[in-house]
């Protein structure tokens, strides 16, 4: 399995194109998975990411653990796409609503260990600042 760590921050384009930073973009090959995220960022997953996460959901719904309206959204939602030759993947309008991602603004692109995590900036701050206190043990 893929690791991904580190964070970089990219621009979308007016078209809705984000380029993956390149210590990413050669780990996906030329597709990926773009889902929703938690915490209201976009997963980005390899195909062999993808696949165990679709199993794994597969398997808690059977469980009873995750509801099958939840695993409907989260399938409906996910979009398989490739990349160009300048390593940029097209966000949809639904993925960039969901994260808040506007064209033309700033995203972090994160590593997280399994999977790239694509975030609107300022979420992103929110979300690491909440991280960096609970490792210190200033966090509830």
């Amino acid at each position: 399995m893929q690791r991904f760590v580190g964070r970089h921050e990219r621009q979308v384009d007016d078209k809705g194109r984000l380029a993956l930073p390149s210590a990413f973009r050669a780990r996906f090959g030329v597709r990926c998975y773009l889902a929703y995220g938690q915490d209201g960022c976009i997963d980005v997953m390899t195909e062999e990411g993808f696949d165990e996460v679709a199993s794994e959901m597969v398997e808690k719904v059977k469980r009873g653990e995750l509801s099958k309206a939840q695993q409907r959204a989260l399938a409906g939602a996910t979009v398989e796409v490739e990349l160009d030759a300048q390593g940029r993947l097209l966000l949809s309008q639904e993925l960039r609503e969901f994260a808040g991602i506007d064209p033309r603004s700033t995203v972090v692109v994160a590593g997280s260990f399994d999977r790239v995590e694509l975030w609107n900036a300022e979420a992103y701050r929110r979300q690491t600042e909440q991280g960096n206190a609970l490792i210190k043990g200033d966090g509830n």
